[in-house]
């Protein structure tokens, strides 16, 4: 059996562009690197969700490492957790985010956010100012993160089924009224409408006017990665939510900073890669957001030129000794100006054993005809286990842990 590396570049999923020749920023970038490994590799697509659906990075992140919708927690129990927030099933959290906005005819409208710096020290007073904040017997707490942006904890026998008042497209609609998914969130829907109200009060006059919310959720157990899929060990990245996801999942975070030098960057999540290996962990997952960022330049050259670095620290992956992934989590297309969109993303395996099936480049369309096909996320763990030979025989039923596709490390025994 071997152990299992992913290396994840955010939003590495791309259109093809007409300036790019009607290529992609995988298919133009020159990657002679990538391009070794799928040479050697297993290669496909695969949708973190399905064909056409745009995901976040955290609901992609859910999908792939092998966990269902219904156990998702919520993003906002990742943001806690990834700041060293404790976390009780017993209150609902939200990301709460202070904003300017102005008044039109047809409700508020967002109109930007705090300068990071400029506005840092206003913006945690004035988060300050709407900590504590009481309705209906709901008690709405905040913990300032940076730029105005806070944990919100609701206390009081709370429902974290309400919609979000952030619209996400500040240019395309107003700052919306929470409705309740269910009829049991009536009463935390009205209480956060009335909530925000009283902050836009108390914000009253301020350039910085409103605080929306988004991402409610209640924490919740699910069965461990090791539980679930028979390996553990880290998950390393500079978001704190997705270190928040891996901790959810028993994997132990790793805060792997990303800075201005994102090829070293890189190279620094594979010597760290070695590492871990080295230390025993059976399965290591390294994250980087430069090729996400690049994407959201909305210049298809950037995202392109972007690749072509980060095919430098590419160069000496672990394949001798562990089964490697390199793939990403979405597409986010260098245009038009969607935020994600549900294009298809490169994979290619490499390793031990690993079939190489002809693929000669990485790209979206040489990784087409690659022997893994088209693949949804919650296939890629069972893929990955499969070809460290370690696939949980269907028609068996060794461990007790729901949804399980791989071996626990010890069995119980009978005694």
């Amino acid at each position: 059996m071997h152990p299992i590396v992913v290396f994840l570049l955010d939003g590495l999923g791309d259109r093809a562009h007409e300036v790019l020749g009607g290529r992609t920023g995988n298919e133009a970038a020159v990657t002679p690197n990538l391009d070794a490994l799928a040479e050697r590799a297993s290669c496909g697509l695969h949708y973190a969700v399905g064909p056409g659906r745009a995901p976040s990075s955290e609901v992609a992140h859910w999908s792939m490492l092998g966990y269902r919708p219904d156990e998702f927690p919520g993003r906002a129990v990742f943001e806690a957790l990834g700041r060293g927030q404790e976390v009780s099933e017993e209150h609902v959290f939200a990301y709460a985010a202070l904003r300017p906005a102005e008044r039109r005819e047809d409700g508020w409208w967002l109109t930007g956010r705090p300068d990071p710096e400029r506005d840092a020290e206003e913006a945690e007073r004035l988060v300050a100012r709407c900590d504590g904040i009481e309705v209906n017997g709901l008690t709405f707490s905040l913990a300032h993160v940076w730029r105005g942006e806070a944990v919100l904890r609701i206390s009081g026998g709370a429902d974290e089924r309400v919609t979000d008042t952030d619209a996400f497209f500040r240019a395309w609609h107003p700052m919306v009224r929470p409705q309740p998914l269910v009829a049991e969130a009536e009463r935390t829907a009205r209480a956060c409408e009335e909530w925000t109200r009283e902050v836009m009060r108390r914000l009253e006059g301020g350039r910085l006017n409103v605080i929306t919310l988004k991402w409610f959720g209640r924490p919740r157990r699910v069965p461990s990665f090791l539980e679930r899929h028979g390996v553990s060990g880290a998950f390393a990245a500079d978001s704190a939510f997705l270190r928040g996801l891996g901790s959810v999942l028993g994997l132990e975070p790793v805060d792997a900073a990303e800075t201005d030098d994102p090829v070293a960057d890189l190279r620094g999540r594979v010597e760290l890669a070695r590492e871990r290996l080295d230390a025993g962990d059976t399965f290591v997952f390294c994250h980087q957001k430069t090729t996400d960022a690049a994407g959201h330049t909305k210049d298809p050259r950037i995202k392109q030129e972007t690749i072509e670095r980060l095919d430098a620290a590419l160069n000496d992956l672990p394949t001798d000794r562990a089964i490697v992934c390199v793939t990403g989590d979405h597409a986010t297309p260098a245009s038009p100006n969607v935020i994600h969109s549900g294009d298809p993303v490169p994979l290619l395996v490499a390793g031990p054993g690993v079939r190489a099936d002809g693929v000669e480049r990485f790209g979206e369309l040489d990784c087409a005809a690659g022997i893994l096909g088209q693949l949804r996320g919650p296939d890629l763990m069972p893929v990955l286990l499969n070809a460290a030979d370690r696939p949980l025989f269907l028609g068996s039923r060794p461990t007790p842990f729901e949804g399980a596709d791989g071996y626990p490390a010890l069995l119980e025994p009978l005694l």
